[in-house]
């Protein structure tokens, strides 16, 4: 399979609808009150679930078309830079996922019924009240702070690179 030099437009749309949709997700979920025992889930929970498996979705797209449309690594960079990018999107990728799903084990401890805006049920992924679901559900909060330093580390590369590199790496992600 024959690797671009830059990313398309899809990877892009998804790129950035992703970094948007975490960058509202993120205070949602520290704002909202604390869950306790027998509550049913407030809007605010509603909506951070709601964002949670748009972002859920959004990430396997981009994962699956990463691996269908694959982009070189930029020929400015040395090899270790190389490794670093690929290890920390990967990192990325996973953390996304690894953070939305644990919330969907969460809610599914808590024994709340998930729906997509269309009316379509989705599975409950454990038992209410497991130990399962206890200890899956509570990596949510872990799993969401790896992400907030992933993220953090992947911003203060791409400025780096635009501001002290000046190396062109960042444009391949920007619009064209």
């Amino acid at each position: 399979m024959l690797k671009q030099t830059a990313y398309g437009k899809t990877a892009k749309v998804l790129h950035w609808l992703i970094a948007a949709l975490l960058a509202v997700q993120f205070p949602i979920g520290w704002l909202m009150p604390d869950i306790r025992r027998g509550m049913a889930p407030g809007n605010a929970m509603k909506l951070h679930i709601v964002i949670g498996l748009v972002i859920l979705t959004f990430i396997v797209l981009r994962v699956v078309w990463r691996r269908f449309h694959p982009v070189a690594p930029a020929d400015a960079l040395p090899p270790w830079q190389r490794l670093t990018s690929a290890s920390v999107h990967w990192l990325l990728y996973g953390l996304v996922f690894a953070t939305a799903l644990s919330g969907w084990f969460f809610a599914s401890f808590r024994g709340w019924q998930l729906s997509l805006s269309s009316g379509v049920l989705l599975p409950v992924l454990t038992a209410p009240g497991s130990a399962a679901g206890r200890m899956v559900g509570g990596w949510h909060q872990a799993a969401g702070w790896g992400l907030l330093f992933a993220i953090g580390v992947h911003v203060i590369a791409a400025i780096t690179h635009a501001f002290i590199f000046r190396d062109r790496v960042v444009q391949r992600m920007l619009a064209e």
